[in-house]
């Protein structure tokens, strides 16, 4: 049986809380439809909140890692901000230098949502006005985050538009499975289930191809630990600062398929990714520098954290050899995540 409880978050904001039967739980705030903790027992059953956060929706408002909020219109990069639709183009905030990241300037985790209750969790929802950070069409949006029994965390995405727009969605949670403060996560050990990158430029924009990842720092066909090749002098770590790519899941496409599964020894603690979409963005927290303060005063600083963003690849709008982005009236976005936890 999955209990929900919730109480003020600050700044006309909610706090959610799930809890299972198995002594796991998760946060969940409607300020940017936003995982604020998640509480996963070790081997020996000690739990530990294993995401970074702030401690309030004011926090979270000023933040600049986008921790744990929903990311819209479009995770990741778009070149220069622009993209065509039906030969109309459309420029888009630039925030990233020339190029567009995470929805813009005011992206999806800066906004509050509206919030019901459903089974097993809560369904965050809004409007998205046309013409919001220069994306066109009313875009209705709508997230169901739930907890089960299994100890998964199951994200539900479902997008409708009145006209056609562009449309990738994710979450940005930073991982530490040791414990949100616990530090470096460089101990990890990680397995995705990828062949191939999307590779990506100095200003991590993709050139339009796939690279392979055998033979390179960037394979993770067999666990590996996260530091053991993070500073290769590789071109495509040395561009990205560390890892920061778009990984290519094998399998068939659309269907939910096992992405990436993460673990910490000292803990025993291990997450495993599943989902429908085409790739998943690994990124290793290259731009914390410690000026985040958040939970209980803890501080983020460089690597402390590693997001596993399910997602579309970077660019696609400008990319026709990808799978689309592209939403029309009459179509229905949806799109499914799981991070499923547990011990050995």
């Amino acid at each position: 049986m999955i209990q929900l409880s919730d109480r003020s978050f600050g700044a006309d904001a909610t706090l959610f809380t799930l809890t299972n039967s198995h002594g796991m739980s998760v946060d969940l705030t409607d300020f940017g439809a936003t995982i604020v903790a998640v509480r996963a027992p070790d081997s020996k059953g000690r739990v530990k909140d294993v995401v970074t956060g702030y401690d309030n929706a004011e926090d979270y408002a000023q933040g600049k890692a986008c921790f744990g909020c929903t990311i819209g219109r479009y995770g990741n990069r778009i070149a220069n901000g622009r993209f065509a639709i039906d030969g109309q183009e459309y420029q888009l905030v630039t925030n990233n230098g020339a190029n567009h990241l995470h929805g813009g300037n005011r992206g999806f985790g800066q906004y509050p949502w509206e919030a019901r209750e459903v089974q097993g969790g809560v369904a965050f929802s809004r409007l998205s006005p046309n013409g919001e950070e220069g994306y066109p069409g009313n875009l209705d949006v709508e997230v169901q985050m739930t907890l089960n029994e299994a100890n998964e965390l199951e994200l539900l995405y479902r997008c409708t538009t009145d006209a056609a727009t562009h449309i990738n969605l994710t979450n940005h949670a930073y991982f530490n499975l040791a414990g949100h403060s616990a530090g470096s996560i460089l101990d990890h050990e990680l397995w995705i289930g990828a062949e191939t990158i999307v590779p990506v430029s100095a200003a991590l924009i993709p050139d339009g191809s796939f690279m392979e990842v055998e033979g390179t720092p960037l394979d993770f066909q067999r666990s590996t630990r996260v530091g053991d090749r993070i500073d290769d002098p590789h071109d495509q770590m040395v561009r990205a600062g560390g890892y920061d790519h778009c990984y290519v899941i094998s399998g068939r496409k659309g269907a939910l398929r096992h992405a990436a599964t993460l673990r910490e020894k000292r803990s025993g603690r291990f997450m495993e990714v599943l989902s429908t979409e085409p790739g998943m963005q690994f990124y290793t927290g290259n731009f914390l520098d410690g000026s985040e303060r958040g939970k209980g005063g803890a501080v983020y600083a460089y690597r402390n954290g590693l997001c596993l963003e399910t997602q579309h690849y970077p660019d696609t709008p400008n990319q026709p050899q990808f799978p689309t982005t592209l939403l029309r009236p009459g179509e229905v976005y949806s799109t499914t995540t799981i991070y499923r936890f547990g011990a050995y």
